[in-house]
């Protein structure tokens, strides 16, 4: 039923429209050029999920210096912006939940939420389960997964075979499967 589509298809010599079903997708659309196209689409840029060039040098400065005023990063980042401009990326910042603030006088004083290596984590975690999930097979996406480690970088297949030995002897303690 997902293959079959109806289309409306106008008639001018009867001046009524008339529906008939679309033609069944050709088998070129298969489940993995269907899981191509997911993964196309997830990689494409998409404004709510991927921060600016601006964003991304604030979030630099203060996982450098800990934490900092907006007066403090406009001194530390000498680039001539306004003040406001900074302070409303800041407070975009905490409102993805990439920093956290606290009142300091009428200013606020914002500090890094998480670490890098948290962020890259969460990123990566969030792109293997929505790519898990979009499709039925998850075999699919897996031997993707296993191709592109391989193109990339043969021993990182040990690696992958090390920490999915490691996981499994820890489902065998815990009694999970």
């Amino acid at each position: 039923n997902r293959l079959r589509a109806v289309r409306r298809d106008k008639t001018e010599r009867r001046g009524k429209s008339s529906w008939r079903p679309a033609a069944l997708l050709p088998a070129l659309y298969s489940d993995r050029v269907n899981m191509t196209t997911k993964i196309l689409e997830f990689l494409r840029p998409n404004p709510k999920r991927q921060l600016g060039p601006l964003e991304k040098q604030l979030l630099q400065t203060l996982w450098k210096c800990g934490s900092a005023t907006v007066r403090e990063l406009l001194a530390q980042t000498d680039s001539g912006l306004a003040y406001t401009t900074v302070m409303t990326t800041l407070d975009r910042l905490y409102k993805k939940q990439l920093l956290d603030r606290k009142a300091e006088g009428r200013a606020f004083r914002y500090m890094p939420r998480h670490t890098p290596e948290e962020l890259r984590k969460a990123a990566a975690d969030e792109a293997i389960r929505q790519i898990l999930a979009s499709n039925g097979a998850p075999s699919l996406p897996l031997s993707c997964f296993v191709e592109a480690i391989t193109d990339h970088d043969v021993k990182l297949l040990d690696q992958l075979q090390e920490l999915v030995e490691r996981k499994r002897r820890e489902l065998k303690k815990t009694g999970s499967h």
